[in-house]
C-alpha cells in the first residue's frame, strides 16, 4: 500500500529523500524511503516502533549514513556535504539532553559558545531564548530542579541557538503530561509560522493531528501512505461506529453483534473498543437495542468521524496503542 498525495519537489522544497534503505543484518530498517518536505510546514513522520523514524532522522541530520538513496537538505546532499547541512539544522532527540549541574541559562550559554559564538552574544542569545520559552523565573536553577516540561523547553531552545531554517524533533514529548505536552505544542507552532521547517516524528496521534501540515506514516522501514491529516482520514471512509463493552469477556459477543448489522469485520484495539463503519445514522440506536437486549452493559458507545487511530489502524493492522511506548526498537537504536 502506498500513496504520493504529498506534493513533489518544488521552489518551497526544504527537504528531499529519494530510495533511502539502511540495512542492519536480516533488517531492513529502511527500505526504500522517499519523501519531500516544504518550507515553513510541520512534517510528521508516524509509525509503531521499528518503522524506521528514527533512523530516517538520523540520516537527514548527519548522525547515519544510508546504504543507498539520497536525502538533501536545503540543497546540499546529507551524505556529501554534512558540515552544510549541520549549519542549518537543529535536533532535539527524544531524551532531553541538557546538563542538570548547570543552570538553564548556563546550559545555553555552553551550547552557543560551542557554536563559536562570542561570549557576549552567546549571553544575549541565552537570554532570548530563557525568555522566549518561559523559562525566566528557572533561568538561574539547577536542571535537576525542573519539571519534565520545563527540561523539554530548555531542550528545544537548546536546539534554537544557531537559529536553525530546519529542526528534526524526534518524539518531543515523549513522557510529558498533557500540560507540558501542550506546551511544546505551542512552541512548536510558534516556529513553523516563523517560517522554520519542522520534521517531527511521533506516536502520539494527537499530537500529529494538531501540528502537522503533511504526514507521511512509515512501516517496517517503508512508506506506506502519505498526505495531509484530511486525505489521510478521508482514505478510511466515513463515520464508524464505536463501542466500548464495561465487562471484557462480552467484547466477543458485542464484536458479533457489531459485525452483523455492519456487514464489516470490526476491529477491537487492546482496551476492548469495537470499531465499524457506520453506513447510516439509524445504526447507532439498533445497535444500542441490539447490545440491551443481548444484556451487555457498554462502558461507551457512539458514531464518530475517522481519526488518526483509525487511519493508522487501517494502514499498519494495528492500533497506535499496541505499537508499544515511544522509543526506539533494536534495529533503529543500533543507528
Amino acid at each position: 500500500m502506498s500513496s504520493s498525495a504529498l506534493p513533489g519537489p518544488s521552489a518551497d522544497t526544504v527537504i528531499e529523500v529519494d530510495g533511502l534503505t539502511k540495512v542492519y543484518g536480516d533488517v531492513r530498517a529502511l527500505d526504500g524511503v522517499s519523501f519531500t518536505a516544504r518550507r515553513g510546514a510541520v512534517l510528521g513522520l508516524l509509525g509503531p516502533n521499528g518503522s524506521g523514524k528514527t533512523t530516517t532522522v538520523r540520516v537527514l541530520s548527519t548522525l547515519l549514513r544510508a546504504d543507498s538513496g539520497v536525502a538533501t537538505v536545503l540543497g546540499h546532499d546529507v551524505a556529501a556535504e554534512p558540515a552544510r547541512v549541520r549549519r542549518r539544522i537543529g535536533l532535539t532527540g527524544q531524551y532531553a539532553a541538557v546538563d542538570e549541574a548547570l543552570t538553564g541559562v548556563d546550559n545555553l550559554v555552553l551550547i552557543a559558545r560551542l557554536l563559536d559564538l562570542p561570549r557576549r552574544t552567546a549571553r544575549a542569545r541565552a537570554d532570548e531564548l530563557i525568555d522566549r520559552f518561559g523559562l525566566r523565573d528557572a533561568a538561574k536553577r539547577r536542571v535537576r530542579t525542573y519539571s519534565g516540561g520545563m527540561r523539554r523547553r530548555l531542550d528545544l531552545a537548546a536546539s534554537l541557538i544557531g537559529r536553525p531554517d530546519v529542526l528534526f524533533l524526534d518524539e518531543p514529548t515523549t513522557g510529558l503530561d498533557p500540560r507540558h505536552r501542550n506546551e511544546v505544542w505551542e512552541s512548536v507552532r510558534r516556529l513553523a509560522d516563523e517560517g522554520v521547517t519542522v520534521l517531527l516524528t511521533t506516536q502520539y496521534l494527537e499530537e500529529a493531528d494538531q501540528l502537522a501540515n503533511d504526514l507521511v506514516v512509515l512501516d517496517s522501514g517503508k512508506v506506506i501512505a502519505s498526505g495531509t491529516a484530511s486525505t489521510l482520514k478521508a482514505r478510511v471512509g466515513g463515520r464508524r461506529l464505536h463501542v466500548r463493552p464495561t465487562e471484557t469477556a462480552d467484547v466477543r459477543s458485542a464484536t458479533a453483534i457489531v459485525a452483523e448489522l455492519t456487514g464489516a469485520a470490526p476491529s477491537v484495539d487492546p482496551s476492548g473498543e469495537i470499531t465499524a463503519p457506520a453506513a447510516e445514522q439509524a445504526l447507532l440506536h439498533r445497535a444500542g437495542d441490539r447490545l440491551e437486549r443481548a444484556g451487555i452493559a457498554v462502558a461507551e458507545i457512539g458514531l464518530r468521524l475517522p481519526s488518526l487511530d483509525d487511519v493508522f489502524l487501517t494502514l499498519t493492522g494495528r492500533a497506535a496503542a499496541a505499537a508499544g511506548p515511544p522509543g526506539d526498537t533494536h534495529e533503529e537504536s543500533a543507528a
